[in-house]
């Protein structure tokens, strides 16, 4: 039999399908009898998704856990699923309806519409679930879960309770309290015309403008403006009957509802409590606002004046709570300046009297009110904007300074040119707004302390230990939770609303009124529990018990059905967000609020490995919910790793061009070659580096452990029967390898108890590669070629058990080649039915294993070996030539290891000789080795003067290049003005360079002592 070469791509997909239709995926496979459990819920992509190398990465080393611990007889689960992905989803279905020129959504209607997400769903939402198995995800498919599995219309095979979960929590937290209603400023994407997550806004940095304007002080007063410098020296003064404001966003002036300093800027100290004129729309009908202090201004910054506009600026909300400042919205859902509403002069009559403390004033009130001017009622955001710095600087109220030109000094309005940092919705790519909104909010001021209690007192553990600071400061500083999307496809929200039913004296008689412009809320699982608690409701008011309580579809239709003894109800048209959701996973996918078998023995889970990015949005979530549902922790230690970069450590990115295709990779080099590479860039909270060419050398390294098969095959160790025994050994060769492959299960097992993962992979590279691949591998070859009958009878057994070793280690990180090489073999059917790798048991020797004496022999023989080549390496002694070695001391124990393994070392070394001297002649080069002096005589071998020539001009030009590194480091306007990435590599290169010089001048120097 011969083995032939390893075909990634056909045997990857025959393998894995092979462990599925064995089961051996599924949960408890391979588990020991009583056996603890292990259970990882995978980050569930959206549905929408496609592998890119995040999820690659990811992926990989939750695979990892989890097939250590399945061959380790642990009853695992890895949990897989998708999430629904709100946004995205819709997106792409309405997308599809466009270009196959099929009715779009509106016309649809809500439960068409959704129905197309459902059929789409059937036909693609399975795209990122095939490429996990390319990459060899070994989850439990069967049990594949999604978010909107059993809602509302879902087709036969998304029949779960994932819905019923949601809707039962959300129920629960209404009832107690910790779901509300209410008014707070969201990031709003005027594109979908939804709410959306911090996590779904990219901040870009775009060419901006900073306009300075004048905010005129009311009734023309004026005051001294005083400017001074650090030193206390005044360096302006003059008189003035304005406040100097910069803003970004000239359009947001129309909703001001003051302008704020900081308590100790003195400049200003004269006008706290005055009013001041926003200095655009109609002059009759100018607002006057507050000037107030606040902490938030920064002195030093611009002017020191901050207009407040606490409906489109998170920051002016805040000041905004704080101070009681009236908050106007000034725009429609799809970011257009406000067109509805009464005019302008009857809203900022209103105003005015809220500004000067005559009118009281709630929330509702002021979101009612249009502060728009009616001339901008309808503009787009920057068709406003222009108008507005054209309409103020064409009054006079825009700040001027001087500049120089043809004709002299010119007074010119002063707009600084500098770059902004501008929030855009990730899917839409249209600038995010600000906006104040009714939405549903968690208060998670009230279940963020068991959160907290439980990273603080160990129950749960994050890694690396500066991700618990993250999670502390965000759950510390935890702001109301937003929870609902203004979308068709989700969970719709399950309140429904009903008319606030009550008698008015009218014309002497009493009349019964349904007013819908404060409706009940009813919260119930079902229409028909939100129906029975509206009898409850009606039957406890004066109103007589409705005869009939029905479902509408809108609110308009519910205010022209509620007549007489019939109430309509309605139902909020929004859904949840999607991270509401998917922050119930771990009990969800378990069938929660069942009690089944699952959630009994796999809750609460073990680790969650995830990304760094979505601590807040995800991992902190689930710890709020879970406990809050079940008084459970999910999960009981948490992985964080970074984004994957590139080889240089810049972001991937469409736009820098760098973006790698994980299936691209696996394509040109095999699943594995890529897993072993995420493996070996995790270092806990270590920058991810992605290199094209450690991938290519990771397929290299699987193409040597396929080689060293070969050699087996070839040697007859194929034929030999399986036996997982750790074999009986008497030549010291092969009692050195069972002791190194002792040590480097030790190192794997401790690297992966501690989730070092680069550890693990870099003991498994190293043991294969050098210990086993070539030292082992090749110090066999004089055994079999020239041994006793006994000594290679014993080899072979040896090398058996140990490539089995080699295929057992390697296994949860390079899968598929272990999995190939281990069916090469006959093997006898575990109890579970399977003699697959996947479900070989992992080893238990320890280091006991490790033989002293074998172990120092056979480490000394290799140092000795390695010495001799690394001096005729330095010295450029011609490959094929076999040269003297004396040696003097040469003490007893290493003469002994010398003569056991004389023929190794002269094989490997290419040496003729080795003889005792009490004398080195002239011309030998030293040797740094224990058990004696050891040295080569080169004088004769190699020309020392044309030798130390060349090393002289190699190091001459490496000075020069050195010198340039040193300087662009030393460099400060390189250090302040060169990408990070940029400054890392150059250090990483003088480091290089300076090691490179090192062996140099020390190879020179040997050569000058010759």
């Amino acid at each position: 039999m011969a083995l032939g070469k390893f075909n990634a791509s056909e045997a990857e997909a025959r393998i894995y399908a092979d462990w599925e239709a064995a089961g051996c995926f599924k949960a408890g496979a391979n588990a020991r009898t009583d056996a603890a459990t292990y259970c990882v819920m995978i980050p569930p992509p959206n549905v929408t998704g496609v592998l890119h190398i995040g999820h690659a990465f990811n992926n990989t080393l939750q695979d990892i856990m989890v097939r250590w611990h399945r061959m380790r007889g642990f009853d695992t689960l890895w949990q897989p699923g998708t999430d629904h992905a709100g946004i995205a989803t819709q997106m792409v279905v309405e997308r599809q309806l466009m270009e196959t020129q099929q009715p779009g959504r509106t016309a649809l209607g809500r439960e068409a519409f959704t129905q197309k997400i459902w059929d789409w769903k059937a036909q693609s939402g399975g795209t990122i679930r095939d490429q996990l198995k390319r990459l060899g995800a070994s989850c439990d498919w069967s049990r594949e879960a999604f978010t909107m599995s059993g809602a509302p219309g879902a087709p036969a095979g998304e029949d779960g309770n994932f819905h019923d979960a949601v809707i039962k929590v959300f129920v629960e937290m209404y009832n107690k309290g910790l779901i509300y209603r209410g008014k707070r400023l969201v990031n709003w994407d005027p594109h979908f015309e939804t709410a959306i997550s911090d996590l779904e806004v990219e901040n870009t940095e775009v060419p901006g403008h900073m306009w300075h304007f004048k905010y005129p002080l009311a009734g023309g007063e004026t005051y001294t403006y005083v400017e001074k410098d650090e030193d206390g020296n005044v360096t302006l003064t003059e008189e003035r009957d304005y406040i100097s404001i910069a803003t970004t966003r000239p359009e947001t002036m129309l909703g001001d509802g003051a302008v704020a300093v900081h308590p100790s800027d003195e400049r200003y100290a004269p006008i706290i409590g005055k009013l001041c004129e926003i200095p655009v729309g109609p002059k009759e009908h100018r607002r006057l606002i507050p000037i107030i202090t606040d902490e938030y201004p920064d002195p030093d910054f611009g002017s020191g004046a901050v207009k407040i506009t606490g409906a489109h600026d998170f920051n002016d909300y805040q000041v905004a709570k704080r101070g009681g400042i009236p908050m106007y919205n000034l725009m429609d859902s799809k970011a257009a300046m406000r067109a509805d509403g009464k005019p302008y002069a009857e809203e900022a009559a209103v105003a005015q009297a809220i500004a000067n403390g005559d009118q009281e004033f709630d929330e509702a009130m002021v979101a009612a009110m249009n502060l728009v001017p009616d001339a901008y009622r309808g503009l787009t955001r920057e068709e406003a904007r222009k108008r507005v710095v054209a309409d103020i600087t064409a009054e006079g109220n825009a700040v001027t300074h001087s500049i120089e030109t043809d004709e002299g000094t010119e007074e010119v309005p002063y707009v600084e040119n500098k770059p902004i940092m501008q929030p855009f919705g990730d899917r839409s790519k249209v600038v995010i707004e600000p906006l104040l909104t009714d939405q549903w909010f968690v208060d998670t001021a009230k279940i963020v302390g068991p959160a907290l209690d439980a990273v603080k007192n160990g129950d749960v553990k994050i890694l690396p230990e500066s991700g618990e600071k993250v999670y502390y400061h965000w759950l510390e500083n935890i702001e109301p939770w937003c929870i609902s999307r203004q979308l068709w496809w989700g969970h719709q929200i399950p309140v429904w609303y009903g008319p606030n039913r009550r008698f008015e004296d009218k014309d002497g008689s009493r009349v019964m009124v349904h007013d819908f412009e404060k409706p009940i809320a009813l919260c119930g699982a079902t229409f028909e529990d939100a129906a029975a608690s509206a009898r409850e409701y009606y039957r406890s008011s004066e109103t007589p018990e409705p005869e009939m309580i029905s479902e509408v579809s809108s609110r308009e239709d519910a205010v022209a059905g509620s007549i007489a003894r019939s109430a309509c109800l309605y139902r909020d048209p929004d859904v949840l967000d999607t991270w509401f959701s998917s922050g119930l996973w771990p009990i969800g996918t378990l069938g929660w609020p069942e009690d089944t078998p699952e959630l009994a023995k796999y809750f609460p889970t073990s680790d969650l490995i995830t990304g760094q990015d979505i601590l807040f949005f995800w991992v902190a979530r689930m710890m709020m919910m879970q406990l809050a549902v079940t008084d459970k922790i999910p999960f009981d230690t948490v992985y964080l790793h970074g984004l994957v970069r590139d080889a240089k450590g810049k972001k991937m990115s469409k736009s820098t061009g760098n973006v790698m295709d994980p299936l691209d990779l696996i394509e040109e080099y095999g699943a594995d070659a890529l897993r072993f590479s995420s493996a070996a860039m995790a270092s806990l909270g270590g920058t991810l580096k992605l290199d094209i060419q450690r991938i290519a050398g990771y397929r290299n390294f699987g193409t040597k452990l396929w080689n060293a098969a070969s050699y087996g095959e070839m040697r007859g160790v194929f034929d030999l029967p399986h036996s997982a025994d750790v074999p009986e050994t008497k030549h010291p060769l092969n009692r050195w390898i069972k002791g190194e492959i002792a040590k480097t299960r030790q190192i794997v097992d401790q690297a992966l108890t501690d989730y070092r993962f680069n550890d693990a992979a870099s003991a498994l590279y190293a043991f294969t590669w050098n210990t086993f691949c070539d030292w082992y591998l090749e110090f066999t070859k004089p055994i079999f070629d020239e041994g006793a009958p006994e000594d290679i009878a014993e080899t072979r057994a040896t090398y058996a058990w140990a490539l089995d070793q080699c295929l057992i280690l390697l296994h949860p990180i390079m899968p598929f080649i272990t999995e190939e090489l281990w069916g090469q073999k006959d093997r006898p059917e575990k109890g579970n039915g399977t003699n697959k790798l996947v479900h070989a048991d992992w080893p238990t020797y320890t280091t006991d294993l490790v033989d002293a004496d074998a172990d120092a022999e056979l480490n000394w023989v290799i140092k000795l070996i390695e010495a001799i080549r690394s001096a005729r390496a330095q010295m450029h002694v011609p490959a094929g030539a076999y040269i003297p070695c004396v040696v003097k001391g040469f003490e007893p124990q290493a003469k002994a290891a010398y003569d056991r393994n004389k023929a190794l070392i002269h094989r490997f070394a290419r040496l003729e000789s080795l003889e005792e001297a009490n004398d080195f002649p002239k011309g030998t080069v030293a040797l740094a080795i224990s058990g004696g002096t050891f040295g080569l005589p080169l004088a004769d071998v190699i020309d020392v003067t044309e030798e130390i020539a060349r090393l002289e001009k190699t190091l001459g030009k490496l000075a020069k290049e050195l010198g340039g590194l040193r300087g662009r480091l030393k460099n400060p306007k390189f250090a302040e003005s060169a990408p990070a990435e940029v400054v890392e590599e150059t250090k990483a290169n003088l480091a290089a360079r300076e090691e490179e010089e090192a062996k140099l001048q020390e190879a020179l120097t040997r050569l000058k002592e010759l």
